[in-house]
């Protein structure tokens, strides 16, 4: 028997909303469930954001969670999944994961993730970086965390913002060997006229 193959999402209040919502689509079609997570902050985020609505981003998941539900499947080793993406990830829940410290269902999951030797990826959104963000992003890669933040890539020559978060996003799923149809990637060709 196949196990499902699962991601967890989780959305915090770190500016970048529409690269969770991006991936969410993404994953709609995938043959992947998306086990959604989206913190009070993350929320109040994507409003102010995006065109979206909470609810309309609830429906893009295959299952949503409340953030507060501690007992949520995604809280157990048990709860078979590929592993997490926190897209965009606040500090806040980076020093939560970090610290083991977080008492809402986002740094649970992956605190369980971690522990279950599964992939977590972190789109961690800050800049500048002092010591202690420098510090738990250590903390975490030496634990087997992806510290991927999402940077642009110009090499695509982007013409739109949707470009962009659509090339990061992509840059995402691949760390989860999630196929991305119709996805531009570098092939080693450069016109002539850039030499």
């Amino acid at each position: 028997m196949t196990p499902p193959r699962r991601l967890i999402v989780g959305l915090t209040g770190a500016s970048g909303s529409i690269y969770g919502i991006r991936l969410l689509e993404r994953l709609l079609d995938s043959g992947i469930e998306s086990h959604l997570v989206l913190s009070r902050w993350g929320a109040r985020t994507l409003v102010h954001e995006t065109n979206y609505t909470v609810d309309q981003v609830q429906r893009l998941a295959t299952v949503v969670y409340p953030s507060t539900d501690q007992g949520a499947a995604i809280s157990s080793g048990s709860f078979l999944t590929l592993g997490m993406v926190v897209l965009p990830c606040s500090m806040k829940t980076l020093s939560q994961i970090a610290t083991c410290t977080g008492e809402s269902l986002i740094p649970r999951a992956a605190d369980v993730v971690l522990k279950e030797r599964r992939r977590l990826v972190l789109g961690v959104r800050e800049s500048p970086l002092h010591e202690i963000h420098l510090q738990h992003m250590l903390t975490l890669t030496r634990m087997g965390a992806i510290i991927a933040p999402p940077l642009p890539a110009f090499y695509i020559k982007p013409r739109t913002v949707e470009e962009i978060v659509d090339h990061t996003v992509t840059r995402m799923l691949d760390l989860f060997d999630i196929p991305t149809v119709g996805a531009r990637r570098w092939d080693g060709e450069m016109d002539v006229t850039e030499v």
